[in-house]
């Protein structure tokens, strides 16, 4: 079994992010386009770290690096997030640093997720959690699925 533990984010982190969200499959399956590094880099540092709404950890796995997730207010409702690098990809490591992260926000209710509908594993992750769906979002030609967790 892995050892999943989250953490807070450190700032040596933040450029191997950076090298995970270039991964061309990553990028496929979340249908966020990469971004250039110093944008990327200066969104986290003024944006994602200080959010005094947010929660933001580091996933490790067995002690490795192995991902982030974060929680923050967008439109009005309290919304998830995460990126796992893709050597820890249907090993469980997602799913059990999700139900980690959600003891830490759980008297943040309900919070949303939205993946790609051609994201399996995500909405798999999700569903384990007991997100439901709930919804649609179109963007141009990309169809998010909506889901929410209640309890």
């Amino acid at each position: 079994m892995i050892d999943v533990r989250l953490r807070a984010v450190l700032e040596a982190d933040l450029p191997v992010f950076y090298e995970w969200r270039r991964d061309p499959e990553a990028v496929e399956r979340s249908k966020l386009p990469p971004k250039d590094r110093d944008a990327f880099l200066t969104q986290w540092r003024t944006e994602v770290l200080p959010n005094s709404e947010g929660i933001v950890r580091a996933i490790t796995a067995d002690g490795v690096l192995a991902g982030n997730i974060l929680s923050f207010p967008f439109n009005g409702r309290r919304c998830i997030g995460y990126w796992l690098d893709r050597a820890f990809w249907g090993r469980g490591v997602g799913t059990a640093a999700l139900r980690l992260f959600l003891t830490e926000v759980d008297s943040a209710r309900p919070i949303y997720a939205e993946t790609d509908e051609g994201n399996a594993g995500s909405l798999r992750m999700l569903e384990k959690c007991g997100f439901a769906r709930v919804g649609v979002e179109v963007d141009g030609d990309i169809r998010f699925i909506v889901l929410r967790l209640d309890d």
